[in-house]
């Protein structure tokens, strides 16, 4: 079915036309699209037009393209969140409607890295608890979670399989974490970590870089967490001033 229907750039309205069949449900989640040729012959395009278009909805992760395979409808995030909006993995996944979970990988004792004195303003003395968690949604694994807290802020004895460890820290002493202040990039596959998130080879990840801050400025908490790019979505409100 030809789209030359309006006044608009063509590839504009073949972005239309394929967001609203992925929509509808013509295209659905990770399903194949038809190939570039067919395509452009059904919209009634060049080809030039509807790659100048798939480029764009790739950009804005509506579908992904795999060399030498074709292009793919990309799945909707199952969580998203404004990054202004500071959540516990533990609260975005429940949010979701989805039953959190933990998979404790590994919990140490160490001395602080030259950035780790800097980021907590502490001596190469003082000591850190180092968590490394997967945290699972409805039992998917969905964020790896590297958390660093010093010793001698968490309380003497603490559940370990407690999910959030924003709640260790209010109610077992007393630090409510008030802000933070954030980082995120993407990256492509990780050897270590997408295989535990069970990634796909073309799934990327979102790396969140959070220094955690209680009510007296003083700081408690870093974080490191890598999300599935297909399953977690972050956007932030920008005001004009």
């Amino acid at each position: 079915m030809s789209i030359k229907s309006d006044n608009r750039h063509l590839y504009l309205q073949v972005i239309d036309h394929l967001k609203k069949d992925i929509q509808k449900g013509v295209y659905k989640e990770k399903e194949k699209l038809p190939s570039e040729f067919d395509l452009s012959k059904q919209l009634g395009v060049s080809r030039a037009t509807l790659r100048e278009a798939l480029r764009i909805l790739e950009e804005e992760n509506v579908i992904i393209r795999r060399h030498g395979v074709g292009t793919f409808v990309n799945a909707k995030p199952l969580f998203t969140s404004g990054i202004e909006q500071l959540n516990s993995v533990t609260d975005m996944i429940a949010q979701a409607g989805m039953k959190p979970g933990t998979i404790f990988l590994e919990t140490s004792t160490t001395g602080p890295t030259e950035e780790d004195i800097n980021r907590f303003t502490c001596s190469p003395e003082d000591e850190l608890v180092v968590f490394e968690r997967v945290r699972t949604a409805n039992g998917e694994p969905v964020v790896y979670c590297i958390d660093k807290v010093p010793s001698e802020i968490l309380p003497e004895s603490f559940a370990y399989e407690r999910e959030s460890i924003f709640q260790i820290l209010e109610e077992g002493s007393s630090r409510k974490i008030a802000y933070a202040v954030a980082q995120i990039e993407p990256i492509g596959y990780h050897e270590k970590i997408s295989p535990i998130l069970e990634c796909d080879p073309e799934t990327a990840l979102l790396v969140l870089k959070q220094m955690h801050f209680d009510e007296m400025d003083v700081p408690i908490l870093f974080s490191v967490n890598y999300f599935k790019a297909d399953k977690f979505s972050f956007h932030v409100l920008r005001k004009r001033f």
